[in-house]
C-alpha cells in the first residue's frame, strides 16, 4: 500500500506545479499591469509633449489634495505627478515603451526582476538581501537634476552659489556605500546655501556626459558654470573643504586697526557699500564666505577677528559685542554704520535678508547697464512708477563740493519713489549727450528720469540752472520733485538711451589670463588623476591649433620662395614706364592678395567648371588682361565689381591673353554674324591687345555680353613722357597702327567719345580702362545689354579651330 501511494504522487506532481506557474503568471500579469502612465494622464501613446503637458495641469488641478476632499486625492495626486516625470523625459518614455514600467523607469533587465516582486515579497530572499532599497528615498527625489532643469536653472544659479552634485546609478554599490556621508553632507551644507543635485547615470546619461561624469559614483562640484571633480576620500570634512576651495580666494578680506580705515574708505572707487563681521574664530566662517560670493557684485566683505590683540582699537571704536558675531553695514559715512545685526546663531536667510536691503549706496555711480536696470527699473504699474534723479558731474576735485551737497539732498529726502545716482561725463558720453542734446555740461547738470521700455526710451526734464550744491539749487531741485509728485506729466522730454559702458569690466588680456589659468588647471587636474576620457576634448583643441599653427608655417616656407623669385630682364627691353615697374613685380599666375572681391583665373583645369559647365542662370565675369597690365587691371576691377559680388549667380575670373592668345579672337570669330551687325571688322578680331576687354559669359545659354575698355589718352605726368626720342617714336607709330581700330570700337560704348583733336588722345592708360565698368555692370544686372550668341565654347588651347562641347 505504501508503495502505490508513492507511486501515485508523480501523477499528481505535475498537475500541481502547473497549477501552481498559472497562478503565479497570473498574479504577474496583473503586477505588471497595474501601473501605466499613458493610462493615468489618459493620453495615447502617441501623444506629443504638449499633450501630456496639458493633461497633467487638468488632472494635477483636479486632485490637488488641498482643493479635493475625496481621501484617495492624496494618492491620486502623486500617481499623476509620477506619471508626468516619466512621460515628460524623453529617455524614460523610451525605456518604459521598450521595456515597461513597475516603480522607477529601469532600463533592461532590471524591470524583469521587478517584474517578481509580487512574488518575492512572500519570501525572505528579494533585493533588500543585498541590502538594495525598495525605491529611490523620497528625499532624494527633490535633488534630482534633468538635463533642460539643469542648463535653465542650475547652471546660472552656479554664479550665486555653489552646488555639489552626486552621480550615482542603480545596482551601484560604491554608490550604496558613501549614502551615510553624502546625507550627513547635505545636512549640513544645505542649510549654509549650497546647492545639492543628484544625476542618475542611467535615466540621465545626457546631463552625466554634459558634466563628464562617466562612471558612478561621481562627486561634482560647480561654481560659476565650470565642473570639478572630488578626487578624495569621500568623508564629511573633506567634501566641505572641496566646497570651500572651489570659492574664489579674495571673497572676503582680513581687516585690523592697520587696515580698516582704508577699507571704509575705497567705497567711492569700488562703488560698494561695505561690510564687517566681528567674530571670535580664527578663519573665516563657510557661512560667510557663500554669503560674500552671493552678493560679491553689490557688496565687499571684510572680516575682524575679536580674538587678536591688534584689534582692540576697532572693537572699541564700535563697540562690538564680543560675546555674539556681529555684522555691520557701511555705505557713504564711514564713521557710523547704517545697519548692525548681532546673534549667536547667525542664519543664512538673516544674512541674505540684511545684505540685500543694503546692497546699493545711497547715491551710487552708474557705472554698468546692469545697476542702471535694477537702481531704476522700468515702469509696470501706475502705483510703481520709480523715478530715477542723475547728477550728471566730473571727476576733478573741483566737483567734489557739489557731489557732496547732492549727497547731502539724498541722505534727507529718502522716498521709495525716488533713486539717488551719478554719472561721470566723461565715461558715460553717450547717455550724457542723450539727455543733454549732445551739448557738453560745462556745470554739473541734474535730470529727472522715468524709464518706460527695456529699449531704453524714458521720459526725462532737465532742472534749469544746473548744480552747483548751493541751498538755491537744493531748493529748486526740491521744488521740481514735488510738482512731480503731483502732476507726473511734468516730465515733458523724451529720449532713447543707449546702453552704459562697463566701467568694471576687465580689460580683453585679463580676461584671456583668466581662462588660460582655468584651462592649465583643469588639465594638471586631469592628468594628476588620469581623467584621459574627460580631458580628450581640451588635448583635441590644443592639438588642432598646434596643427594648423605649424601647417600655416609650412606651407608659407614653402610657397613664398617660389612666389618671391626674381625674374632674369628680357635682352633688348624698352624703358619701363612707372606702371610697366609696378605692374611686372608680380606677374606669376597667382593673383595678387585683394581686400574687395575673389576674382579667380580661368586656366585649363577651371575653365571647364567655370564657364562650359555653369550652373543654369550663373554668369562668370571674365577679365581680359595681359602680364603688364595684371596688377592694374585687378585692382581695378575689384573696385568696379564689388558693389555686385553680394550677388550668389555672379562669379568673377580673369583670362591671362599672354598665356591663351588665340582665345579671344576665336570667342570673336564664332560670333561674326553679330559682329558685323554691330559694324566690327576683321581688323579688331586680329587685334593684339586685348587688355581690359570684360565678357559676362553665360555657359549654359551660350551668349555673352562684351564691355570694351575706354580711351582716355596717356597720363601728362607719365614717366614715359622723359623717354628718349627713339622710345617716343616707337610708341607713337604703335598707337597710329591701332587707333583707327579703336576709335571705331571705343565710339560703340555708351559716352566715351575719343579726342580726335589731339595727338596724345591715342593710347588706352591701363588704370583708366575700366572706368565705366561700373555703369555696364548695372546695364548687365538690369538685362539690357545685347547678347552675342555662340555656337560652342571655344577650347583655350592654342588651336584656333578648337571649340568645347557643353
Amino acid at each position: 500500500m505504501t508503495l502505490g501511494k508513492i507511486r501515485r504522487h508523480p501523477r499528481t506532481c505535475p498537475l500541481l506545479l502547473a497549477t501552481f506557474l498559472l497562478i503565479v503568471s497570473v498574479q504577474l500579469v496583473n503586477a505588471a499591469s497595474e501601473y501605466d502612465p499613458y493610462k493615468t494622464l489618459g493620453v495615447s501613446r502617441s501623444a506629443s509633449q504638449a499633450e501630456v503637458k496639458r493633461a497633467y495641469k487638468n488632472l494635477a488641478k483636479e486632485w490637488h489634495p488641498d482643493k479635493n476632499k475625496d481621501p484617495n486625492a492624496e494618492d491620486m495626486f502623486i500617481k499623476v505627478s509620477k506619471s508626468y516625470e516619466i512621460l515628460s523625459n524623453e529617455e524614460r518614455r523610451s525605456n518604459f515603451d521598450r521595456y515597461g514600467q513597475m516603480e522607477e523607469n529601469q532600463p533592461l533587465g532590471q524591470s524583469q526582476h521587478q517584474g517578481f516582486r509580487g512574488f518575492h515579497n512572500s519570501f525572505y530572499f528579494d533585493e533588500s538581501f543585498f541590502h538594495f532599497p525598495r525605491s529611490r528615498d523620497f528625499a532624494d527625489s527633490k535633488y534630482l537634476l534633468h538635463h533642460a532643469q539643469f542648463n535653465s536653472d542650475v547652471l546660472p544659479d552656479s554664479h550665486k552659489r555653489p552646488y555639489l552634485i552626486k552621480v550615482t546609478a542603480e545596482w551601484c554599490f560604491a554608490c550604496i556605500h558613501i549614502e551615510p556621508v553624502w546625507k550627513e553632507t547635505v545636512l549640513q551644507l544645505e542649510p549654509l546655501g549650497v546647492g545639492i543635485g543628484i544625476v542618475d547615470l542611467g535615466y540621465e546619461r545626457r546631463l552625466a556626459y554634459q558634466l563628464g561624469a562617466h562612471r558612478a559614483p561621481s562627486i561634482i562640484g560647480l561654481v560659476n558654470g565650470r565642473v570639478t571633480f572630488f578626487h578624495q576620500a569621500v568623508v564629511r570634512e573633506h567634501l566641505r573643504q572641496f566646497i570651500e576651495d572651489l570659492l574664489p580666494q579674495k571673497l572676503v578680506e582680513k581687516i585690523s586697526d592697520d587696515n580698516y580705515l582704508s577699507y571704509l574708505d575705497s567705497w567711492q572707487v569700488e562703488n560698494k557699500p561695505s561690510v564687517l563681521l566681528f567674530d571670535q574664530v580664527p578663519i573665516v566662517p563657510l557661512l560667510y564666505k557663500l554669503t560674500a560670493f552671493a552678493f560679491r557684485d553689490y557688496v565687499r566683505f571684510g572680516f575682524v577677528d575679536q580674538g587678536e590683540t591688534h584689534n582692540t582699537r576697532l572693537l572699541r571704536q564700535f563697540n562690538i559685542n564680543t560675546y555674539a558675531p556681529t555684522m555691520l553695514l557701511f555705505k557713504e559715512d564711514t564713521e557710523k554704520p547704517v545697519d548692525i545685526i548681532q546673534a549667536k546663531g547667525m542664519k543664512r536667510q538673516i544674512m541674505d535678508e540684511f545684505v540685500s536691503n543694503n546692497k546699493f549706496l545711497q547715491v551710487p555711480r552708474l557705472v554698468n547697464q546692469q545697476l542702471f536696470d535694477e537702481l531704476c527699473p522700468v515702469k509696470q504699474f501706475h502705483r510703481r512708477r520709480k523715478y530715477c534723479v542723475l547728477l550728471i558731474t566730473g571727476e576733478d576735485q573741483a566737483f567734489l563740493p557739489g557731489n557732496k551737497a547732492f549727497l547731502d539732498f539724498a541722505s534727507f529726502n529718502r522716498k521709495d519713489v525716488l533713486r539717488f545716482a551719478y554719472v561721470y561725463q566723461r565715461q558715460q558720453q553717450p547717455l550724457c549727450q542723450a539727455l543733454l542734446h549732445n551739448q557738453a555740461a560745462v556745470s554739473p547738470q541734474v535730470v529727472i528720469i522715468e524709464r518706460r521700455s527695456h529699449a531704453g526710451k524714458v521720459m526725462y526734464r532737465s532742472v534749469s540752472g544746473g548744480w552747483n550744491g548751493s541751498e538755491e539749487d537744493k531748493y529748486r531741485l526740491h521744488e521740481q520733485l514735488e510738482l512731480l509728485q503731483k502732476d507726473p506729466t511734468y516730465l515733458s522730454s523724451d529720449a532713447t538711451l543707449p546702453e552704459l559702458n562697463n566701467e568694471m569690466a576687465p580689460i580683453f588680456i585679463i580676461q584671456w589670463m583668466n581662462a588660460a589659468y582655468d584651462y592649465i588647471v583643469q588639465i594638471y587636474d586631469d592628468l594628476l588623476y588620469s581623467n584621459w576620457r574627460e580631458m580628450m576634448p581640451i588635448l583635441s583643441l590644443i592639438f588642432s591649433a598646434l596643427f594648423i599653427l605649424f601647417g600655416t608655417v609650412i606651407i608659407q616656407a614653402f610657397s613664398e620662395p617660389g612666389e618671391n623669385k626674381p625674374r632674369k630682364p628680357k635682352p633688348k627691353e624698352q624703358p619701363q614706364t612707372e606702371e610697366d615697374a609696378s605692374s611686372r613685380a608680380s606677374t606669376s599666375s597667382r593673383p595678387p592678395k585683394k581686400d574687395f572681391v575673389e576674382v579667380t583665373e580661368l586656366t585649363d583645369i577651371t575653365y571647364i567648371s567655370n564657364l562650359v559647365k555653369l550652373r543654369p542662370g550663373h554668369i562668370n565675369v571674365v577679365l581680359v588682361l595681359t602680364n603688364a597690365s595684371k596688377n592694374a587691371l585687378l585692382r581695378k576691377f575689384a573696385k568696379e565689381v564689388f558693389s555686385f559680388s553680394g550677388t550668389q549667380t555672379l562669379h568673377f575670373s580673369f583670362l591671362n591673353a599672354d598665356k591663351h592668345r588665340h582665345w579671344m579672337p576665336s570667342l570673336l570669330r564664332s560670333t561674326s554674324d553679330a559682329m558685323q551687325s554691330e559694324g566690327h571688322s576683321d581688323e579688331d578680331e586680329e587685334s593684339p591687345d586685348y587688355a581690359g576687354h570684360v565678357l559676362a559669359l553665360n555657359g549654359h545659354k551660350k551668349y555673352f555680353c562684351l564691355f570694351r575698355p575706354v580711351f582716355t589718352g596717356d597720363d601728362p605726368n607719365d614717366s614715359s613722357s622723359e623717354t628718349s626720342s627713339d622710345s617716343r617714336r616707337k610708341s607713337r607709330s604703335r598707337s597710329r597702327s591701332s587707333s583707327h581700330s579703336r576709335s571705331r570700337s571705343h565710339s560703340r560704348e555708351d559716352g566715351a567719345v575719343p579726342k580726335r583733336g589731339s595727338s596724345r588722345a591715342t593710347s588706352i592708360e591701363v588704370h583708366h580702362k575700366l572706368d565705366r565698368l561700373g555703369l555696364w555692370m548695372e546695364r548687365l544686372m538690369e538685362g539690357t545689354l545685347p547678347r552675342l550668341q555662340v555656337p560652342a565654347w571655344p577650347s583655350l588651347s592654342d588651336s584656333t579651330n578648337s571649340f568645347t562641347e557643353s
